[in-house]
């Protein structure tokens, strides 16, 4: 099996796994469980994966962090619409 291939398999498995976040949290309105600081971290590590796909010119790698950036970008976005950000834990 050709790398390329293997690559993009694996991220676009990884990538889809934030489909059911994104609907859920576009469905009720809410991203109180969905940690802020979490998704800041993701996306910061994410855009670091990018990068580094990029600088490779690796395409399996470009096109699942990318996917994955933009998802993760409309996550915070709905999580700051919702205006349900928790920064500090519950006692």
């Amino acid at each position: 099996m050709d790398l390329t291939i293997l690559g993009l398999i694996a991220g676009g498995l990884t990538t889809i796994s934030f489909v059911p976040q994104m609907i859920k949290t576009w469905q009720t309105r809410s991203a109180k469980d969905v940690s802020f600081v979490m998704l800041i971290t993701f996306i910061s590590g994410i855009f670091l994966w990018l990068i580094y796909g990029i600088l490779r010119q690796d395409i399996a790698i470009i096109a699942a962090n990318g996917v994955t950036l933009i998802f993760n970008f409309i996550i915070l976005g709905l999580k700051i619409r919702y205006k349900n950000i928790s920064i500090k834990p519950r006692p």
